[in-house]
């Protein structure tokens, strides 16, 4: 498996792992223009929605490699596919170009004096794209099915909330702790608002999204193809310029910028091998800053790892510099953390607590017992991943033998916390909390070990719930709490890197919205690639 063929991290579905596709499924450039050439053709035809693009209309035509799997945001909201849904999905806030969250659906809101109990104010007016009312109700049906809905990905994202009241434009959360991180939380990542009429079907609104965000979805083709209209009764309408959107399934890394360039497309998700290749076409490369961080994942639970000077022989034999260098194309930096730096949550206490030192990697090995060669590890991953054997390649340096597996089926195992040894990426939450909490808590979905948790994790992140954003001791509350997290044996970060967009001239620049896509006042023009 060549380490020559990176890409990004993977996005999240509760959230979903990172890894790249199998380099054999690569296509050849007869085949990339014969796809171009039948993409062409099939965009050409669409029905309603494709009229406008037809016609010479603003239409955005974005491949993505993230083409959302499911469009209840229920259950695929999470991960980066919340950006295709988005589309058509409006939540109660979202993030502006600082990561704070401001209104969205809601117009305010406010906590009561002893930050247990939060209202939300929705816009009036408002309404599906089925016309049912977006009003406290709709919201309060979609807080609930989010907590009860069998299939939900965003249960254990909504902990914090108890009993939910409509009254009217009001909707009011009753927590089950003081959390101030809730208007960062129910963003356009964790609750993504549909149609309480469409989603008494979840399996019909799966296929027939109902939102109340900038556009209507008028044709779906699961998996494939989506065409969208502009929403009329959208709350910011009057600041989306774009009339229709062709929203496709992307083909390999190594065809998308030959789309782009022959104006197959006009936007796409880029891997960064491909970036320079669409520089040189000429097309603008969109740096879009995001949380993501890559990690390996140990089982403290489970022999060797159960041994401390194990998992910090791990620690110490990982270079994280290889990875920047062989994955990220320029793009990406080191990190020890779960948070890329200068994040609010960044930890600078925390930083380069393990250095790379393979010497006394290997020396921690003989104090625990352990000859060269006598630990020998399955690295369990669901497909292939230059990552894996990056990290091969590194423990062998320590003594320690790392088999490489693939099984198709891996996140049965990896939720259910029966592996020993993975890799994952994260593209993080809105809310630092929930990241936090998604790593080191003793539920957490990507903490490997659970039930173990870092001691004082549970008392460090519960000050960070009490501690309103806006008070001046908050960022040092979070990095203490970030430190304690870090405290953990489950976990090895390794690199972070931003998400990559190719876009042609036609395209306008985007708001740098961390992790998140706002199309809120770009324009389509009618100019060429």
């Amino acid at each position: 498996m060549p380490v020559s063929l990176p890409h990004r991290p993977r996005p999240e579905r509760r959230p979903l792992p990172r890894f790249p596709r199998r380099s054999g499924a690569l296509r050849t450039g007869a085949l990339a223009t014969v796809l171009v050439a039948l993409l062409t053709t099939t965009l050409g035809a669409c029905g309603s929605g494709t009229g406008a693009a037809s016609a010479g209309g603003a239409t955005l035509r974005w491949t993505s490699s993230y083409f959302p799997a499911h469009w209840d945001p229920v259950v695929g909201g999470s991960g980066a596919q919340f950006r295709e849904l988005a589309l058509t999905y409006a939540s109660l806030t979202r993030t502006d170009e600082n990561g704070k969250a401001v209104p969205d659906l809601a117009e305010s809101w406010r906590y009561n004096a002893k930050g247990d109990e939060i209202t939300f104010r929705l816009r009036p007016g408002l309404k599906f794209s089925d016309g049912e009312p977006v009003d406290g109700a709709a919201v309060k049906a979609a807080i609930e099915r989010a907590q009860r809905q069998k299939n939900s990905a965003l249960f254990g994202d909504l902990t914090s909330i108890g009993p939910v009241e409509a009254r009217g434009l009001d909707v009011v959360l009753h927590l089950t702790q003081v959390d101030y991180q809730i208007p960062q939380l129910l963003g356009e990542r964790v609750l993504q608002v549909a149609s309480p009429k469409a989603a008494r079907d979840p399996a019909k609104l799966d296929q027939n999204p109902v939102g109340a965000g900038p556009f209507i979805v008028t044709q779906l083709v699961p998996g494939t193809k989506a065409v969208l209209r502009k929403n009329p009764d959208y709350w910011d309408a009057k600041n989306i310029h774009i009339d229709s959107v062709e929203l496709t399934s992307a083909p390999d890394a190594a065809t998308v910028v030959s789309g782009l360039r022959t104006g197959v497309y006009n936007f796409a998700d880029l891997e960064p091998s491909q970036a320079a290749a669409a520089k040189k076409a000429g097309l603008g490369v969109f740096v879009l800053p995001g949380f993501n961080a890559s990690n390996i994942s140990l089982n403290v639970n489970k022999a060797p790892f159960d041994d401390p000077k194990v998992v910090d022989a791990v620690r110490y034999a990982v270079d994280r510099q290889e990875f920047v260098s062989k994955l990220t194309f320029g793009y990406g930096e080191v990190t020890d953390q779960p948070f890329p730096k200068g994040y609010v949550a960044y930890d600078p206490a925390s930083e380069g607590a393990y250095p790379y030192d393979p010497a006394k990697a290997r020396k921690l090995l003989a104090e625990a017992g352990h000859r060269a060669g006598d630990i020998k590890l399955d690295l369990v991953i669901p497909s292939e991943d230059p990552q894996a054997e990056i990290v091969q390649s590194q423990l062998a340096k320590a003594g320690i033998t790392v088999t490489i597996k693939i099984d198709k089926n891996w996140a049965t195992p990896f939720f259910a916390k029966n592996l020993t040894f993975s890799l994952y990426s994260t593209t993080g939450r809105d809310s630092a909390v929930q990241t936090l909490t998604a790593h080191f808590g003793p539920h957490g979905p990507l903490n490997l070990s659970s039930p173990y948790e870092p001691a004082g994790f549970e008392a460090a992140v519960a000050k960070v719930r009490r501690t309103p954003l806006d008070d001046p001791e908050y960022a040092e509350v979070l990095r203490a709490a970030t430190r304690a997290g870090l405290e953990s044996r489950a976990l090895v970060f390794t690199y972070s890197q931003p998400n990559l967009f190719a876009k042609s001239r036609a395209i306008s620049g985007l708001p740098k919205n961390p992790a998140h896509i706002d199309w809120t006042g770009v324009t389509v023009s009618g100019a060429t690639p």
